[in-house]
């Protein structure tokens, strides 16, 4: 995956430029994909506010690194990508916590009642946590302060974009942790039993909202990564807006092609999204009839083709019930 990015020419051929925006796209899809379906695999809730909860993270690396200027004066001399490090680390510690509390306070009472009550409820805390955020976003958009900014590496008339890279590496990574998580650990194993049956769960002595409020923290987690790996170059080198929170809402044809119950299918959901996406961007601008933006059509077109062959998804289970 990252060797495809060190042949291609980015920004020079159409093939480059195809390249880049399905490695950045994809894997920013499928970091999105994986936060939602951990939630979802976790306590069967649909998060609605998994978009405001990426653009959050993502401003709170702007605020960490840019205005509070992480770690200040403990570090005046330290390099600029270990000072942005840390202001990293700082924004997804901070976003991991704001999920397990708005687990703790808004979610953890609505155990046992309506999956679409609570669907609602996270509806609602998008709105919240979105116009919280936009507020102090502003009307101009808040650069994150990265280290490599716009800038490219050049080997041997290869181009090659850091950030790029990196987020193909961070998804690789989570992809790792997360099936060892729910295969090969005791937390995994709550996770499966409490999503299957809660009461059961509970009977068994697992501590069911201690599990919601992990799955929540993770997502949470990955929603920020995901929404800093959006606020940088090659897909905005602007940094986060008030539209980074609808972003979101273009990776749940991922999530519902891969599957609402799978990992991996997640990620393949992601990175087929982004490759369609991708291509109509690259062929389709232009053609005057299927009219300006229809690039982002296409992925909601791929969902619908796949779900009229395979109801729950490419890698979802098949839920059989008895009439």
């Amino acid at each position: 995956m990252i060797e495809a990015v060190v042949f291609a020419q980015a920004g020079t051929s159409p093939a480059g430029r195809l390249l880049v925006d399905f490695l950045s796209l994809g894997s920013i899809y499928a970091l999105l994909a994986m936060g939602f379906v951990i939630i979802f695999k976790a306590t069967q809730v649909l998060n609605f506010a998994h978009g405001a909860l990426a653009a959050l993270g993502a401003f709170l690396v702007a605020s960490f690194a840019t205005v509070l200027q992480v770690p200040g004066r403990w570090m005046p001399g330290a390099p600029l990508w270990l000072r942005w490090t840390l202001s990293v680390l700082a924004a997804l510690a901070l976003a991991t916590i704001i999920g397990m509390v708005l687990e703790r306070i808004v979610i953890r009472p609505m155990l046992g009642e309506e999956l679409f009550a609570v669907a609602i409820v996270t509806l609602g805390l998008d709105i919240i946590i979105r116009t919280i955020t936009n507020d102090f976003i502003g009307t101009q958009a808040r650069p994150l302060g990265d280290p490599f900014g716009t800038n490219v590496w050049a080997i041997e008339g290869f181009t090659l974009i850091p950030w790029t890279i990196i987020a193909q590496v961070a998804t690789t990574i989570v992809l790792v942790a997360l099936v060892a998580l729910f295969f090969r650990s005791r937390l995994g194993i709550a996770m499966r039993a409490t999503a299957f049956d809660q009461e059961a769960a509970r009977a068994q002595g697992i501590d069911v909202g201690r599990v919601f409020s992990i799955s929540w923290g993770i997502g949470a987690f990955l929603a920020g990564v995901a929404g800093i790996f959006l606020s940088l170059f090659p897909r905005r080198a602007a940094g986060v807006d008030q539209s980074t929170a609808f972003f979101a809402f273009a990776a749940f044809p991922a999530i519902i092609l891969g599957g609402l119950d799978s990992v991996v299918g997640a990620v393949v959901g992601g990175f087929a999204v982004g490759l369609a996406q991708a291509l109509a961007t690259e062929f389709l601008t232009g053609i005057s009839f299927l009219g300006v933006g229809f690039a982002g059509v296409v992925p909601y077109l791929l969902m619908l083709a796949v779900l009229l062959i395979r109801p729950y998804g490419l890698f979802g289970s098949e839920e059989i019930r008895r009439v």
